[in-house]
């Protein structure tokens, strides 16, 4: 059996143990409005498992709400009972209305979130076909519409997840996070829309239809079976002419939009309806997962409300823009502003404007006045005025961009809104990229960050290059340059621009110490990014150039050939063994030390000083030296002492 993690959020061990014997002789009440599960993935085999409940916060009674609620996880292959996972309650808040000022004394829920900690391992949960999460609960709201004996039927919340290996190898899910309900109510007679589209953090493709709510097994009777049984579990009982593709009396009735999870529906009855949407998951076009949502919809009359009106002329024109007659051409130095009107026939309506990009993304037009204002109220006009400008470096590349232009009124339950579809070309005004030249060497082709210009200077040495740009439209250019993960000044470069129009130049001097050799690490060397840009109302990409710089030890003057006779016989000729051409020292790579060796191992002499003489050791034969330097170079080789 899988580990499962348990907590009750600020209760100890025999309170929680006494809440489990109790919970199932709980008391029923009517106040489940909807809810779902949810399996989020958190590192390695650790999951969070959370259920979300919506709960009547009219009607339904306090003591039906549970501080903790019991799910149980199955195999869809064989219904094995696989884990029992507890989860307590961590919040309890109200579902907020899209408009506040909509909300009526009928309507309020609230969103009571239970989670524990699952730990999820392959060795228990590699099952092909999947598993599921199953909670029951009871019972639903009494007043009900559009099913059966609403005040009887249970909620069965119902998930689905994939095994966590496939062909060997870890399978990482999530569940899709669906939007968060919201506490808003259907006029009848008028389009509802709600988004229950979600947002998949692996990815996956999501695709959503309309099910039937599911009742379980909890009854009045016992709200609380202790834990859910395997499945099927039994649906809900529709009421007379409704199914799952016609949850709710509507013309339209209740659809969703399977690609967006956007719910609409126009109303024909008042009353209360409970629905049921669920939301699949795709990887590589193979189902891996689902989740069910059930939630309610109340249908009351409303008090009439026209939808607003807006209208688009564009300037030097007398008509109205038409959308599928008309296309705007936004050209250099023309006009790229339109003039809105807009309007709504309903008293004291308040109006806000907006704009949407249907096909395109990237910089929107912005409005150069006030957007929202209010019509038909004392000392306010009946038609209010905007003005959408569009950038004047806006360019579609030669193909019709679509945009929206919507007007929304303060009506309930929702807003309504007239919404002018708007279609444009647009050019930028002539802008040539500007021209960087340089002494610095050219990148091997192909240019890029992993395979910049290298420079190699020798320690000691100064090296200089300058920097030249030019703009044939005579706009503001500006030099820079930036170490990578360094600061210039720190590393002893001087960076010298002289910046202005049409013409930019800059020098560039560096005489590198141990310092920048300590800060180049093996080899690597430092980088440094050139950068030309071009100050102007449409921009063209910076002219960049990478160089590497590399710092390399003084030359040898001439190969490290040690002598390898000597005869200290007081001649003065060739008496001592000494090494004028040891490789030099470069910063913190220095010489160490010489040792020399008698024939049979034992040390005869030893100096950590770069002009050591050794005159041998009064008598002939073989020796051998070992030379080390700081930075663990040897040098060995051997000497013949010559009597």
């Amino acid at each position: 059996m899988s580990r499962v993690i348990f907590r009750v959020p600020g209760l100890g061990p025999l309170l929680t143990l006494l809440l489990l014997l109790l919970l199932p002789q709980m008391a029923s009440a009517t106040h489940i409005v909807g809810g779902e599960l949810d399996l989020h993935h958190t590192t390695g085999n650790n999951y969070t498992l959370t259920l979300n409940l919506y709960f009547d916060a009219i009607n339904g009674q306090p003591g039906a709400i549970r501080p903790m609620m019991v799910a149980v996880i199955y195999a869809k292959s064989s219904n094995k009972y696989i884990a029992t996972v507890r989860m307590g309650k961590l919040s309890d808040t109200f579902v907020q209305y899209t408009s506040p000022a909509c909300s009526i004394g009928s309507l309020s829920t609230r969103k009571l979130v239970y989670s524990s900690t699952v730990i999820i391992d392959a060795s228990q949960f590699s099952d092909p076909e999947g598993y599921y999460i199953a909670v029951e609960n009871c019972c639903r709201n009494s007043s009900i519409s559009n099913i059966v004996a609403p005040g009887n039927a249970g909620q069965a919340y119902y998930l689905e997840f994939p095994a966590v290996v496939r062909n060997g190898l870890p399978f990482i899910d999530s569940t899709p996070q669906i939007f968060p309900p919201l506490s808003d109510y259907a006029c009848r007679g008028e389009m509802f829309y709600y988004d229950f589209g979600g947002q998949d953090p692996d990815g996956d493709s999501l695709a959503y239809d309309m099910v039937t709510p599911l009742n379980g097994h909890a009854t009045p009777s016992n709200p609380d079976p202790g834990f859910a049984v395997p499945a099927p579990y039994s649906p809900i009982t529709w009421g007379a002419g409704l199914s799952a593709q016609n949850q709710m009396p509507g013309a339209p009735t209740l659809q969703v939009d399977a690609h967006t999870g956007r719910l609409t529906v126009r109303p024909t009855d008042l009353g209360l309806f409970v629905f049921g949407v669920r939301c699949a998951e795709y990887r590589n076009h193979v189902k891996i997962g689902e989740t069910r949502r059930d939630f309610q919809l109340l249908v009351v009359n409303c008090a009439t409300n026209q939808p607003p009106r807006l209208q688009v002329t564009v300037p030097g024109r007398t008509t109205p823009y038409r959308f599928g007659r008309d296309t705007l051409r936004l050209v250099p130095g023309g006009n790229r502003c339109l003039n809105i009107r807009y309007t709504d026939p309903d008293p004291n309506s308040v109006l806000t404007m907006s704009t949407r990009a249907v096909n395109f993304t990237g910089q929107l037009p912005t409005f150069t006045t006030r957007t929202s204002g209010t019509v038909h109220a004392a000392g306010q006009p009946d038609t209010l005025t905007a003005t959408l400008c569009f950038p004047d470096c806006a360019d579609t590349k030669g193909k019709v961009f679509l945009l929206d232009v919507i007007v929304a009124d303060n009506g309930c339950s929702l807003p309504k809104h007239d919404t002018l579809r708007v279609a444009f070309i647009a050019t930028q005004p002539p802008n040539a990229a500007p021209v960087l030249t340089s002494t610095l060497p050219a990148a091997p082709l192909p240019a890029s960050d992993a395979n910049p210009a290298v420079v190699h200077i020798v320690l000691g040495q100064s090296y200089a290059a300058t920097l030249l740009g030019l703009d044939a439209d005579n706009n503001a250019l500006a030099l820079t340059a930036v170490g990578e993960g360094f600061d210039l000044a720190g590393a002893g470069m001087r960076f010298t621009p002289r910046n202005g129009a049409g013409r930019a130049t800059a020098d560039f001097v560096w005489n590198p110490d141990c310092g920048a050799v300590a800060a180049t690490g093996a080899g690597s060397g430092l980088l440094v990014r050139f950068r030309l840009t071009e100050a102007g109302p449409c921009l063209p990409l910076p002219q960049e150039r990478a160089v590497r710089f590399i710092v390399d030890p003084i030359p040898d003057p001439k190969p490290f050939q040690p002598s390898n006779v000597i005869t200290p016989n007081g001649d003065n000729y060739n008496d001592y063994l000494y090494m004028p051409d040891l490789p030099l020292d470069f910063c913190d790579r220095k010489f160490a030390s010489i040792a020399i060796f008698s024939r049979w191992g034992q040390p005869v002499f030893k100096s950590a000083e770069r002009g050591f003489r050794w005159g041998g050791q009064g008598s002939g034969g073989l020796y051998y030296y070992l030379v080390t330097y700081t930075d663990g170079r040897r040098f060995k080789g051997w000497v013949e002492v010559i009597m």
